[in-house]
């Protein structure tokens, strides 16, 4: 299947799961019991999964050998954590921003750290050079954001600390996916990058609840009955993490993410239109802003992967 389309399809289920996470962190009241779940039912997810496939044991290995030789760094294992860190978020401001407006501004943050990421060649795959065409492609996106929230900057209609917190939780998945690739370039087995992801998502996330537990910052609610799908988020997760840990090798940080962008906001926009969370409204401003990030993806990415198909 070509590089874009699975790239596309990534972008789609971010989107998919910031609604179900959203959902659920707004039932429960509480975004960190949200986040909980949906990284406890993936870790659940994957362990059936490794009762099935061999290889992702074997994938482990791999991943401790090269660990052990100082192929790479162990702290790179950290990469569940900052995913785990995106589903805080997520959870939290999904339900204050909507989808859409959470999805562009925290794709702002991916594309700003793509760039750095792919120059420092964190994925594995070899540095990326920061090409005048490239730093358009990061800029034009930052500009629709700005763009598609224009008309809901006040204290009314929009949460600057929201945006704010969402485009920095952007640049944290921009990290989390070159990791990804180096975990995954290791393994060569996208499922053991997703099981090492949660194992490590999951346990952060424990601690930080324990944490808001002694504080008492926190407390944990009775799951919800239903719906069904405001559980699904952590195998939404799973399909992610094993297609973006494999496809970002080849086609570095940046375009990836900008591949990913055009699933992510289609994606977006039609969860708004049809199953929006309050208070939320879809804008010209809005839709003008995903035309602009499109040509950042049009921009960005078609050069690249033609050079990655010769």
């Amino acid at each position: 299947m070509r590089l874009d389309l699975l790239a596309a399809l990534a972008g789609a289920l971010i989107a998919v799961q910031s609604r179900v996470n959203g959902e659920l962190s707004h039932r429960l009241n509480n975004g960190l019991e949200a986040a909980l779940v949906s990284f406890g039912s993936g870790l659940i997810v994957l362990i059936v999964i490794s009762l099935f496939i061999p290889g992702i044991k074997a994938g482990a290995i791999n991943l401790r050998g090269a660990i052990r030789n100082g192929a790479m760094p162990s702290w790179r294992l950290l990469a569940g954590a900052l995913g785990a860190t995106f589903v805080i978020v997520q959870t939290q401001m999904v339900p204050v921003l909507g989808v859409a407006i959470f999805s562009v501004a925290s794709i702002a943050g991916q594309t700003a750290a793509s760039l750095g990421v792919d120059r420092m060649g964190l994925t594995g795959g070899g540095k990326k050079q920061i090409t005048s065409r490239r730093v358009f492609a990061a800029l034009l996106t930052i500009l629709a954001v700005l763009v598609s929230v224009i008309d809901r900057i006040d204290a009314k209609n929009l949460s600057v600390y929201g945006l704010i917190l969402a485009g920095i939780a952007g640049m944290i998945v921009g990290f989390q996916r070159a990791f990804n690739g180096r975990i995954n370039e290791l393994t060569r087995q996208s499922f053991t990058t997703s099981l090492i992801n949660f194992i490590t998502g999951t346990s952060f996330l424990l601690l930080v609840c324990a944490i808001g537990i002694f504080t008492h910052r926190t407390h944990f609610s009775a799951l919800p009955n239903g719906p069904w799908w405001i559980y699904t988020g952590g195998s939404i997760g799973v399909l992610y993490i094993a297609f973006s840990a494999t496809i970002v090798q080849h086609l570095g940080v940046l375009t990836f993410t900008l591949f990913t962008v055009g699933g992510q906001l289609v994606g977006s926009l039609l969860i708004d239109i049809f199953m929006p969370t309050q208070g939320v409204h879809i804008s010209w401003y809005l839709v003008t802003g995903i035309v602009m990030t499109y040509l950042g993806v049009v921009v960005g990415g078609t050069n690249h992967l033609r050079l990655v198909r010769k």
